[in-house]
């Protein structure tokens, strides 16, 4: 059969167009997540190392999937408010977020177990919580309310003060403290101080107008929000400390559910494999902190045990009483807590 010319210059016209047709489709295929936090954005490879974690999974996922899979990531609450990125990780409504879990210990009180003073006194018992009975149990509450744990992070905390400094209960009498969770808050009030609540992107304003005298919070916040311009006394915890925060990276249920097996399995590879540079990221600015507080002229305080212990006999009567009365769930979350050395 002889074809036309006529049929030969059509088919010629219409190939060009197959091609883009056919991307389309693959673009139309390609999912990408989106990922919030409250910390201040960056690079992947500079910046605090939440956000370059967030961004080195972005970038490791895309490679593991040949693109199927893709991550923006937005920094500073952009995307979602800082204290609503756990409900609408629940919902489904936000893909990914690196988020302080006790931030969500108003919907799910367990939850607060991740910033109760005492708990974890270092990063080995903390990371330790994972393979143990105690994170069993925290992933799979967390899934049962909505959330896959990604990637498992802790960081120490320290301590900036405006005034005079921290290093024992009796230090923080009459002033204004910010604690950073409800567990912290009840041991703060126990000692004697005045509580202000806030998240902390919000601590560097709360100091400089003096609502708030004195911030706790983790090693890479007091960079990250640049509380040394304020500050005059750091309390450092790279030797002893009587608090660490658990800020893991978390995910949608309902979106990992309706991803393919093989995408499943790349997001906890990737997410695991970033658990390595997130405590070696959070032990370096345990260092560092230091260092920029010096420069910038305060005075540098270092935790010993004796002091770690006066806080934490504080906190036995006050956080942890209160926690485990709570509910019988609770009770359960501490006692298996004390299990891991």
């Amino acid at each position: 059969m002889t074809i036309s010319r006529r049929r030969l210059l059509a088919g010629a016209a219409a190939a060009p167009l197959a091609a883009p047709w056919i991307a389309g489709t693959a673009r139309a295929e390609a999912k990408q997540l989106k990922i919030s936090h409250q910390f201040p954005g960056g690079t992947i490879d500079s910046g605090d190392f939440r956000d370059q974690l967030c961004r080195r999974f972005a970038a490791e996922i895309a490679k593991r999937t040949n693109g199927a899979l893709t991550a923006e990531v937005y920094p500073n609450s952009s995307l979602v408010k800082t204290l609503a990125q756990y409900s609408a990780i629940r919902r489904g409504a936000l893909d990914m977020t690196l988020y302080p879990l006790n931030y969500a210990g108003g919907e799910v009180s367990e939850y607060n177990i991740g910033f109760m003073p005492g708990v974890v006194t270092s990063y080995e018992q903390g990371y330790a919580w994972k393979n143990a009975e105690i994170g069993k149990k925290l992933t799979a509450l967390l899934a049962e309310k909505g959330a896959i744990l990604v990637t498992w992070l802790w960081q120490a905390g320290g301590v900036a003060s405006r005034s005079k400094p921290i290093l024992v209960p009796d230090d923080v009498k009459g002033l204004k403290v910010r604690g950073g969770s409800r567990e912290m808050d009840l041991m703060l009030k126990g000692a004697g101080a005045s509580v202000v609540s806030m998240p902390s992107n919000e601590l560097y304003a709360a100091m400089q107008t003096g609502t708030m005298d004195v911030a706790m919070t983790t090693s890479t916040s007091l960079i990250s929000f640049r509380l040394e311009e304020i500050a005059k006394t750091l309390t450092s915890f790279r030797k002893k400390g009587f608090f660490f925060v658990f800020e893991p990276l978390l995910m949608s249920k309902q979106v990992f559910d309706s991803l393919p097996k093989d995408q499943q399995t790349a997001i906890m590879e990737v997410g695991a494999s970033l658990e390595k540079f997130g405590l070696d990221k959070a032990k370096a600015d345990d260092d560092e902190v230091v260092r920029v507080y010096e420069k910038a002229g305060a005075k540098i305080f270092e935790l010993d045990q004796a002091q770690a212990d006066k806080w934490k006999a504080v906190a036995l009567n006050t956080s942890w009483k209160e926690y485990a009365d709570k509910s019988a769930s609770n009770a359960e979350f501490l006692k298996l807590s004390q299990q891991v050395s």
